[in-house]
């Protein structure tokens, strides 16, 4: 039986002892974790939860997996779902014991070694700072079409610096932004999600949809149109899409309440998917038959309010969208911020990322974090087929890897925290390690299957080659740090 490892490592520098110390003496502070400002108030930690979830993949991505699996995406989209709740529940124990700026990372680093908190924190990041040319095009691309006298580049220039500068006021105002642009995509999901029940069963008044109940989830060629393999097809397509329940976890360490913030999320997140995912995309499916062509060409969503007859459906939808590429993006700054300040603050990236200024603002970890993706959108404007279509692939299956260390994380900090503080253990992972194990042989399934599958292997070997990199660097690093 192999003994389980400690918090404090031999081998370590003093700060990163010292950065060990919560689990065992509480939460860091008034100041909260790290040495970051509490600046979040709990209305923002609830609503940051509740809209994590809510990406505009969702929006912009659906009508292609509907295409690909039929009616079936909804058994696609539950299993994703199912693997993301067990996540949550794995990461929420980890960060209700511990709330910290570097979650995963540092449970990673402290429970396998500081080679997997570099690798993962590192790739983490690298994943969030390609969203924030992703979002930044995608936000361009809807105001150029409003305002077409502005270029798509100088969009995306204004995008990304009014965002960087809400991060870098204060955590309260990203906070502040945070909630308003997830309130709006919870308001108008929840609405889609009522009004679109109405229509189906024929209780909406002045609908054009005549509501045919269930019948178009088998009349045109069954509930599963493809074969029941498409269903793993579907989940290729839509698991990238849950990417961002984990940030509450990240944001808790600035929050009034860390422990609570991070039991309440991780209590509502089978709801949260349920609601937002499951309900909105049974919506469409009853709506029309999955074949409609509408649905791809116009967008899931789009081909529903207009099969209703919701005037303007498209530029409704526009602006929805548009608050969900905002919100990513600033989440997405926010995240790779932490994630650098936090690796900064264990000595795994330069010093500099890990001070912060007088209110309590990482700014070198923001701007550090910036640059790159303000490269990235340059490359997505030179070199899109070539450079930037790397940078995709190559952080494609990030949250695929984000997961699995997580879920094998778990397995050690269990422990960890029992021997340490087992009155912190607040949130339970069910059925342990049952549930761990078998979410770990569902990650690694996903990810073998995304090897043999012609689309999912573009993404899976440029991020294979990316993490070995990134890996090699963090084993040759604990090497010559175990010699010194």
């Amino acid at each position: 039986m192999t003994s389980q490892p400690s918090l404090a490592k031999e081998g370590v520098t003093e700060s990163h002892k010292d950065h060990d110390a919560p689990l065992a003496d509480g939460s860091g502070g008034p100041d909260g974790s790290d040495g970051l400002k509490a600046g979040l108030k709990n209305r923002h930690l609830s609503m940051i939860a509740i809209g994590g979830v809510i990406g505009a993949g969702l929006f912009v991505g659906s009508g292609s997996g509907i295409a690909a699996a039929g009616p079936a995406i909804l058994i696609s989209y539950a299993l994703v779902g199912v693997l993301v709740v067990f996540v949550m529940r794995m990461l929420g124990e980890m960060a209700a014991a511990n709330p910290s700026s570097g979650s995963f990372s540092e449970y990673a680093d402290r429970a396998l070694g500081r080679w997997a908190g570099f690798t993962i924190g590192w790739l983490y990041w690298f994943f969030w700072v390609v969203v924030l040319a992703v979002e930044a095009t995608a936000g361009a691309v809807i105001l150029e079409g409003w305002i077409p006298a502005v270029p798509q580049w100088g969009w995306a220039l204004i995008v990304m610096v009014v965002l960087t500068a809400t991060n870098l006021v204060s955590v309260g105002s990203y906070g502040e932004f945070e909630f308003w642009f997830a309130g709006i995509k919870v308001v108008a999901i929840a609405a889609f999600v009522v009004i679109g029940f109405l229509a189906v069963f024929g209780f909406l008044p002045g609908s054009d949809n005549p509501g045919a109940g269930f019948a178009h989830l088998t009349d045109s060629g069954g509930f599963f149109p493809h074969g029941a393999g498409a269903i793993l097809t579907g989940v290729l397509m839509v698991v990238f899409s849950f990417m961002g329940s984990e940030i509450v976890t990240l944001a808790a360490g600035e929050s009034e309440d860390p422990q609570r913030a991070v039991t309440k999320a991780t209590n509502s997140v089978i709801w949260r998917i349920a609601v937002f995912y499951l309900g909105s995309i049974f919506v469409v499916l009853t709506l029309l038959p999955w074949d409609d062509e509408s649905i791809v060409e116009k967008g899931s969503y789009v081909a529903a309010l207009d099969s209703i007859g919701i005037p303007h459906a498209g530029q409704i939808m526009n602006v929805i969208v548009l608050t969900a590429v905002l919100s990513c993006l600033n989440s997405g700054l926010y995240t790779a911020s932490r994630m650098a300040f936090s690796l900064g603050e264990r000595g795994d990236a330069p010093r500099a990322f890990a001070k912060t200024r007088g209110n309590g603002v990482p700014q070198t970890a923001i701007l550090g974090s910036v640059v790159f993706g303000f490269a990235a959108v340059a490359f997505n404007y030179w070199w899109p087929e070539t450079v930037f279509q790397f940078l995709l692939n190559s952080s494609g299956a990030v949250a695929l890897f984000v997961w699995l260390a997580i879920a094998i994380t778990q397995l050690k900090m269990r422990g960890i925290i029992l021997r340490e503080a087992p009155e912190k253990l607040v949130v339970k992972m069910w059925l342990f390690p049952f549930l761990t194990w078998l979410t770990i042989g569902m990650i690694v399934f996903i990810c073998g299957y995304m090897v043999v599958d012609d689309a999912g292997r573009e993404q899976m070997l440029p991020s294979l080659g990316v993490a070995l990199l990134v890996l090699v660097v963090a084993v040759v690093r604990d090497r010559l740090r175990a010699r010194r």
